[in-house]
């Protein structure tokens, strides 16, 4: 089983900064690459970025890329997500998601191939 839990989120003005951490705790044997989705109000939870288990691959919808980056960091069991040039429609609850596979492989930021979630940490990106 694993554990996620986010924290980082608040309020931020329009073109911040904030940075999420996502704390991974557990054993499953696994690979496990992790998502990042949000859910805005009044709106279906979608994902956005995904990095895989060693690091080297993530990937990015374009509705973020350019402004957020993922890192991870193992030894520390450390997912980061940093968000910049904060807008409006960033704003909802973000949570953490792993995948768990038997082999390493491609992450996704399909809500489907997550095993695992985290609660979720609230954004707020207003002025």
């Amino acid at each position: 089983q694993l554990q996620l839990v986010e924290s980082g989120g608040g309020l931020v003005q329009p073109g911040g900064s904030l940075r999420l951490s996502c704390q991974v705790s557990g054993f499953t044997g696994n690979y496990h690459n992790i998502g990042w989705f949000r859910q805005a109000p009044g709106k279906e939870r979608e994902g956005f970025l995904c990095i895989s288990d060693s690091g080297g691959n993530t990937r990015y919808t374009d509705s973020v890329k350019g402004r957020f980056r993922v890192s991870r960091d193992n030894n520390e069991n450390m997912v980061y997500l940093q968000m910049n040039s904060l807008k409006p429609e960033d704003t909802g609850i973000y949570y953490c998601a792993a995948e768990s596979r038997s082999y390493p492989g491609t992450c996704s930021w399909l809500a489907v191939d997550m095993t695992y979630w985290g609660k979720g940490t609230q954004v707020t990106v207003s002025s």
